[in-house]
Formats: C-alpha cells, structure tokens, sequence
C-alpha cells in the first residue's frame, strides 16, 4: 500500500458550501490546493443514489464531508454509499466528517416497542466501510459509546464563547447564560464557565412531545441580557416561548446560541416574529434561503474548527486540544478581533 501523503476530502450533497470552506481553510493551512476529490454523487430516476469517484484513492486518508441533515434518509444513504464507494477502492481509511448527527434524538426506547435509531445508523456507518466519525455536539453524548469505532465529538462553545466576547463587548457584566431545560444544564454550564457568567435555567413541563404545558424560570434575570444555549433548533416553539417567559421574567434581551439549526416547518416565521433579539447557529447544517433573509437569525462558521480537526486526525495529534481557547483563537483570527 502506498504511503499517505495528504488527506483527501470528498463531499455528499447535504453541505457544499462548508465542504467547500474546509477545502479552503484547509488549502490555507497546509499551503497548497486541498480541493474536494473529483466525483459525482448522483440519483436515478427512481431516487436510487449512485456514486462514482474520479480520482484514485488507494491507501489515501480520506475525509467524507456529509451531515445527516434534513433529507436525513437520503443524506444518511449517500453517506454510506460514498463509504463503500471508497472501501471498494481500496482507500487507506475512511473518516466521515458529520457536522451534525441526524437520529441522535432517537438514543433510547422512550416507550414499550420503539427503536434505538442511532444505534442502528451506528451500525450501519461501520458496516459501510467508515472508521472514525468527526461530529459536532451530540444530541446525546453516550451515542459515541453506540459505536466500536473511535468517535470525536466537537462542541461549539468554544466558538460561541469567542463571538460573544466579540458581539457584547464591554457588556459581559450584564450577560446570564440560560438552560432551556434541566437536561440542558451541563451543556449551558460549560459556555457559562468560559465566559465567565452566572447560569439560570428555564424548566418545561411537557403535555405531549412539541408541546410545552408550563415554563418556570429559575434564577433572577432582571436586567440581563439572557443567552440561551442548546444543541438544536428545529421548529421553534420551545425556543420562542422560553424567550417570552424570560422577558416577561424582566430581562433585557434575549439571545439564543444553539449549535445545529434545523429551523423546519414554521421556525423561521417564529423566530422572525419572537422575542429573541438574535439567534445564532453554525453552518453545520446548510441555511435555506428563508434562514439566510431572516433579520434576527445569524451564522457563526465551523470551517477553522473542522479544517484543524481533520488535520489533528489526519497527523495523529490531539483533536480535544481544540476545545481550549489559547488553540482556537488563532484559528478564527480572520472572523473576531481582540
């Protein structure tokens, strides 16, 4: 087997635009062309996906770019047909690069005969051929234990905790990290602890799934600019509600941070018309054109993040060495300034 040389990035069509940055960030890093192998990833007129890779790939590292976002079936199978594609052709080892996790909510049997879907898509990706995951913010952090493979979690706190130092410059003193919910607490403690802020929470009692019955707010809010952190958005409903019982708690603003912005169905026309002064999301996901024109909803990009990781993969050095701020920084020296 020939010697690895470089890694290689190839790409599904969930996410172009960031396979596309981390081509870039990489090429900067590295200081040559890192661009995406050359490949078609296509269907058939009865919706079969078929893929057919151009270039040679035997005993090369490679780095399969594709979050299982929403068409989560049809992104899920390009993955894995991407995989085998490559195994087939002899590759040297297949990471899969996965932005954001799709099935991760579906990490225990909530009720008597249900599944365990993120197992089964566990089971799946190794099956297919792929050998290490990079993701970023589990839904559930144990779905890393549902595989027999090695699995690197990324968190966006790090990159959150860098734009809010940006963004409320000179105004940390009023700033109140929130919880949406008591499982969240962990998560909204760790962004508390890098900047520095106290920690509130908003406990829900639920009637039914998606439907929020009660909100109590647990902490005093009067006067803070409240910033709400969890790892996904999808319609919206919980986020703009806690965002009312905040304000009407007596806070002055309402931000929201939230990692994977599935925003489906009604969210957007929610957040436009919310409370929430801004939400902010990453590009784990890729933005609709609604998301993209909403005035209150903004971008933060995963691009460096990810680009390091594959190259602290790729290499052998450490991946967790990314969750501190002395590593990070340098890395979105281009996107905030001291």
């Amino acid at each position: 087997m020939p010697s690895v040389n470089e890694p290689k990035l190839i790409s599904g069509n969930a996410n172009r635009q960031l396979a596309s940055a981390i081509s870039r960030r990489m090429s900067i890093h590295r200081g040559f062309d890192v661009g995406l192998v050359d490949a078609r990833v296509e269907r058939f007129n009865d919706g079969e996906i078929f893929v057919e890779v151009y270039e040679n790939v035997r005993g090369e590292d490679m780095f399969i770019i594709q979050p299982t976002s929403n068409p989560a079936n049809d992104n899920l199978m390009e993955l894995l047909i991407i995989a085998d594609a490559l195994r087939r052709s002899s590759a040297g080892r297949i990471t899969a690069v996965i932005p954001y996790f799709g099935y991760a909510r579906q990490d225990r049997r909530t009720k008597a005969r249900t599944p365990i879907s993120a197992k089964l898509v566990a089971n799946m990706m190794v099956e297919a051929g792929i050998e290490r995951i990079l993701t970023m913010d589990l839904h559930a952090t144990q779905i890393q234990g549902f595989f027999d493979i090695p699995v690197d979690n990324l968190y966006a706190s790090p990159v959150f905790a860098l734009d809010i130092r940006h963004n409320f410059k000179g105004k940390m003193d009023d700033i109140m990290v929130v919880s949406p919910d008591v499982g969240g607490v962990s998560r909204a403690r760790e962004l508390a602890k890098r900047i520095d802020a106290p920690l509130s929470i908003v406990d829900k009692r639920r009637e039914k799934p998606g439907e929020v019955a009660e909100m109590t707010v647990i902490g005093d809010v009067v006067g803070k600019k409240c910033i709400i952190v969890d790892d996904l958005v999808d319609t919206a409903g919980t986020l703009c509600k806690a965002a009312e019982h905040l304000m009407e708690a007596g806070a002055q603003e309402v931000h929201a941070y939230i990692s994977h912005g599935v925003l489906s169905g009604p969210a957007v026309e929610r957040v436009t018309n919310s409370k929430l002064s801004s939400l902010v999301i990453t590009d784990s996901i890729q933005a609709t054109e609604a998301v993209k024109g909403c005035k209150n909803i903004r971008i933060v990009p995963t691009a460096p993040l990810f680009a390091q990781s594959i190259i602290n993969t790729w290499n052998g050095t450490s991946v967790s060495s990314l969750f501190e701020d002395k590593t990070l920084i340098p890395l979105y020296e281009g996107v905030y300034h001291p």
